[in-house]
């Protein structure tokens, strides 16, 4: 079994897609459809934000008996904290593609993204969903991935490839959005996985909700959590029935691809940092301090700056002060395989790390001593493309 980032590739068995413009913001791709050829086990885990959007808010509803025929995304506008207007247009794109796909709108899932508090050009929505073709197979995985981009560079794909009970190929493959506004309480900004497994809806539910723990509520950009955060599964059925735990493994492999080009493609982000802490107490422990250093804005600038100043992810350590059994006489720091701290980094050392820190990724990795546990979170650097990009974002 395998997950690769593909520069295209087919949908699974039993889905199809269309992609198009429809004016949203620019004349870039702007909404994707995914329909499945019949009613299909899904699951998803959304934002815990107070501001959630009507996206959220009507996919929350819809997934409750864990099945669903399509999925429409509207990129460059989330359309939140727009009130009744906001949540009664959400429900007249899910049910203009539910009359596009044959289905009934319960059966219908929706996500957004883009800038908040701008309501749907209705208007344009309107004439645009009811001139869009019939989804096909023709459609890529890559084409749906660039029609759910806002300020991402690069569309984001993964897929993976496991085997049925009865010996034919099953297919995982997904497709993300996010580069800015993420730092996850639950997923990312919008992640679509499709497969052809055969799996009970309860068990689907479950696999998924712990992989999305394991990654897109591992990576942070900018430690902001997003109103529209939203990453659903859903399972045609189509090539047969996997055992839960390869499902899982097949899942965990694509989301983890995903969550490193989301890393990477943080908005104006140069270098991937991996921050791994082990010798924990506990996951929760790892993935606390773990936060702490990758959020930091002093050691973002550092990995930028190509300064090995192994002395900010100390204070990042430290700032986690409810963590009482963390005694710095324990703690090892390493930069790459180089241990920083406790050892005393002399100026060849110091000229050694400088050019590790100039790569495209870095692997922050702390020792707590206090455990046996391990986490692994994912960030980036702090450039002032970062800066420059939000200062004008609406603008």
């Amino acid at each position: 079994m395998t997950a690769r980032t593909s520069s295209g590739g087919s949908l699974p068995a039993g889905f199809t897609a269309t992609v198009a413009n429809i004016g949203i913001k620019d004349s870039s791709d702007d909404v994707v459809v995914i329909a499945a050829d019949d009613d299909c086990t899904a699951a998803g885990v959304f934002t815990k934000s107070l501001f959630a959007g009507p996206s959220v808010v009507v996919s929350r509803e819809n997934l409750t008996d864990g099945s669903v025929r399509g999925v429409v995304v509207i990129s460059k506008n989330a359309n939140v904290a727009n009130g009744p207007t906001g949540l009664a247009d959400a429900r007249e794109v899910v049910e203009m593609t539910a009359n596009l796909i044959g289905a009934n709108p319960r059966d219908v899932l929706i996500a957004s993204t883009g800038v908040i508090g701008r309501p749907y050009p209705m208007d344009r929505v309107r004439e645009g969903i009811s001139g869009l073709t019939q989804p096909t197979i023709e459609t890529t995985i890559d084409d749906c991935a660039r029609g759910i981009m806002t300020t991402d560079t690069v569309p984001k794909t993964a897929r993976a490839e496991i085997t049925s009970g009865e010996g034919g190929p099953v297919t995982v493959a997904g497709i993300a959005k996010g580069v800015g506004m993420i730092e996850p309480d639950m997923a990312t900004m919008i992640a679509v996985i499709l497969t052809d497994a055969e799996v009970d809806a309860p068990t689907l539910r479950e696999v998924f909700t712990s992989v999305v723990d394991e990654t897109f509520n591992c990576v942070s950009v900018d430690s902001d959590t997003s109103t529209s955060d939203t990453a659903i599964v859903l399972a045609s059925g189509r090539a047969g029935r996997v055992s839960p735990d390869d499902l899982r493994s097949a899942l965990l492999e694509v989301c983890t691809s995903l969550t490193r080009q989301i890393a990477s493609d943080g908005e104006g982000a140069e270098t991937l940092i991996e921050v791994t802490v082990d010798e924990a107490r506990d996951v929760r422990q790892a993935r606390l301090v773990a936060k702490s250093i990758v959020n930091s804005p002093l050691v973002k600038t550092a990995v930028h700056g190509a300064d090995p100043n192994w002395g900010r992810v100390a204070m990042a350590i430290g700032k986690c002060s409810d963590e009482t059994d963390i005694d710095p006489d324990r703690v090892v720091i390493r930069f790459g395989s180089e241990e920083v701290f406790p050892s005393q980094v002399g100026p060849e050392e110091l000229a050694r790390l400088s050019n590790y820190l100039r790569g495209d990724e870095v692997l922050i990795h702390v020792s707590l001593g206090t455990g046996q546990a391990r986490g692994t979170v994912w960030g980036c650097d702090l450039t002032d493309g970062y800066v420059r990009i939000n200062a004008d974002y609406t603008t």
